[in-house]
């Protein structure tokens, strides 16, 4: 069994994962966190959680992805880009292997069992797929 202050530092590399699951995180980055070389980092992680880091995160970004396609009206390439992932083609084969079901499918089958989707637009600025607006896009009467 891993001593205490191991399990602590891993717990800061996995709430990493977890506050940052949408931003591009590499091996080095997540395992600087735990104060570990990437190699020992893998192993530990494994050994506590049963996953490696790569599983972990990938696994937090496919239920992110499960909310979106259950609650906002955003096509699966929007929200494949917003939990992260920079291929829509291993966003949907990860995707179909937790869940058993295509982003799609998933969407068909789950979405009208509850409440209307939400807008777009909002769930964009919500995720951070919005930029702030930039003064120089503002109306010319407004600057004056």
């Amino acid at each position: 069994m891993p001593h205490l202050a191991h399990l602590k530092q891993l717990r800061l590399a996995k709430d990493a994962m977890d506050r940052d699951w949408a931003e591009p995180l590499d091996l080095d980055t997540v395992a600087a966190h735990a104060g570990y070389s990437r190699y020992h980092f893998v192993r530990a992680f494994k050994a506590v959680y049963g996953l490696t880091p790569g599983q972990y995160l990938s696994r937090r970004r496919i239920e992110r992805a499960e909310e979106m396609l259950r609650s906002a009206n955003l096509s699966v390439t929007e929200i494949c880009s917003l939990v992260g992932f920079s291929s829509l083609g291993t966003f949907s084969a990860r995707f179909k292997k937790h869940t058993g079901l295509s982003p799609s499918d998933y969407r068909a089958r789950h979405v009208g069992r509850g409440a209307a989707l939400i807008p777009g637009c909002y769930a964009m600025l919500w995720a951070g797929g919005f930029s702030p607006a930039r003064p120089e896009h503002r109306n010319s009467e407004e600057a004056s």
